[in-house]
């Protein structure tokens, strides 16, 4: 038995990165997701190739949040089969879209930490009492 190709679901992942996050710069129509600022963070797809789940960052409200992953869960069908034709799959994997909220808590962290920094440090790295 030939051994698997253990990266070809990396693969078949960036594409179907590459693909979503095309659609979504410029052929999206549905006005959920193109009042939403959407972004592709990552993509997983699993080892045997049938389900890809999309994680995306969505700038705005959370009702804006919930409207565009309405918007992307029923534009899924249609991505599912621009990607089989796109990379040439002979069965494209099922795409579920999932809110990556790292870049959200990225953001708050940065947040709490710019307002705990004493804004009298002097710039050399030496506390200012010594």
């Amino acid at each position: 038995m030939p051994p698997r190709d253990t990266r070809r679901p990396d693969r078949v992942a960036e594409g179907v990165r590459m693909e979503v996050a095309t659609f979504l710069a410029g052929d999206v129509k549905d006005p959920r997701v193109r009042a939403a600022l959407v972004t592709v963070t990552g993509v997983d797809v699993t080892r045997d190739l049938g389900h890809a789940t999309v994680f995306v960052s969505i700038l705005g409200s959370e009702a804006n949040r919930e409207a565009a992953l309405e918007g992307l869960a029923s534009t899924a069908s249609h991505l599912r089969a621009r990607v089989g034709r796109a990379l040439r799959l002979r069965v494209a994997p099922e795409i579920s879209f999932r809110y990556d909220e790292s870049v959200a808590r990225a953001a708050r962290i940065e947040t709490l930490l710019a307002s705990v920094r004493p804004a009298d440090t002097p710039g050399d790295g030496t506390p200012s009492d010594a």
